[in-house]
């Protein structure tokens, strides 16, 4: 087994590299690269701009001293254990490398990573690891790519849709294991946001083009709240029309709702209505209206198992400010459930 000191100076060497601003300049990057460009030619969805923003948010999360801060309650069991076992990862595809960090925390905890990709996203992790193993190469014996049904394992972490997550269970069910279904963000808003917060929400929604369990697809607001201000500081992300897939969204949606008279407002490139469901289709938010925080926290703790972060003002009822959602720390575990702790415990 690789040790620790090498593991964290590995995975920090490659969080150096994907924070630089131009890959063209390093002759480690030179294939990343070209991955970063030429993604949206298989998934319309990963634009430059969205898996340059992915990468350089997992370096980010890496730098900085969070590395350290993220592992120390972890440091004496990573520092003796032997015990390696193989983990099977199911990966999702919804934004670019979403699968990263269960990568780093399988390799983190010592254990073997198997990993199936998504058909939406089969180059990026890939590349990643092998960036790993030219930094570390006893990382080469610890990862495995595979595009055939998983059998061999001992622990499975898998991420799915709710419909997915049902054949995860039956499959994986008696194993030890971490399955995830449907997430998103909502956000709260009391009516007296600044424009420099609207326009940060913004980023929280259509980073991804709002694909992500972080994005924010739900708005709480309180009663008489005017758009106006919103839908003004939302402006600047205008440009989410130039991807068909996302204008073929806000086409259909807005269609739907015009012929059958459903209530709805738009600003010309998203459309907000009223629904209870917690999950929107991208170039669609929902929201509801609220009369008070105490009804509202009520509210939201009978559908927190569909919500993966709270954007506002920072309060009790929420965890993330505005424009933060997409730029998760290390120990901001999907669904709440700590992975690492998970895998060291096998």
């Amino acid at each position: 087994m690789i040790a620790l000191k090498r593991r964290i100076a590995a995975f920090k060497q490659l969080a150096s590299w994907l924070i630089e601003e131009d890959y063209s300049l390093n002759d480690n990057l030179i294939k990343l690269e070209n991955i970063v460009a030429t993604a949206h030619v298989s998934n319309p969805w990963f634009t430059q701009r969205n898996v340059r923003q992915a990468l350089t948010a997992i370096g980010n999360s890496i730098l900085q001293g969070k590395f350290e801060k993220w592992i120390e309650p972890y440091t004496d069991h990573l520092l003796t254990s032997k015990n390696q076992k193989t983990i099977a990862v199911i990966n999702a595809g919804n934004i670019p490398a979403v699968g990263f960090h269960d990568f780093l925390c399988v390799l983190m905890a010592g254990h073997h990573y198997l990993g199936k990709l998504s058909s939406d996203d089969r180059e990026i992790l890939p590349e990643l690891a092998s960036l790993l193993i030219n930094i570390e190469p006893g990382f080469g014996e610890q990862i495995t790519f595979t595009s055939e049904q998983i059998k061999t394992f001992d622990a499975v972490i898998a991420t799915g849709s709710n419909n997915t997550s049902r054949y995860f269970d039956y499959y994986f069910g008696k194993y030890p294991n971490i399955i995830r279904k449907n997430r998103n963000g909502i956000a709260i808003l009391n009516g007296n946001e600044s424009r420099e917060e609207l326009c940060a929400l913004g980023s929280d929604i259509f980073s991804y083009f709002g694909m992500g369990c972080r994005n924010v697809s739900k708005l709480y607001i309180p009663e008489n709240y005017k758009f106006d201000a919103l839908f003004e500081s939302l402006e600047v992300y205008e440009p989410v029309l130039d991807v068909y897939k996302y204008k073929n969204n806000y086409d259909y949606y807005k269609s739907i709702y015009l012929v059958n008279g459903i209530q709805h407002y738009d600003n010309g490139f998203v459309l907000a209505t009223q629904n209870e469901s917690i999950s929107s289709p991208p170039s669609v938010l929902y929201y509801e209206v609220y009369s008070d925080l105490a009804s509202l926290a009520a509210k939201i703790a009978t559908v927190k198992d569909q919500i993966q972060c709270v954007v506002g003002s920072i309060n009790d009822l929420t965890d993330v400010y505005f424009g933060d959602a997409q730029k998760p720390e290390l120990w901001d575990y999907a669904d709440g459930v700590d992975t690492l702790k998970f895998l060291i415990s096998l």
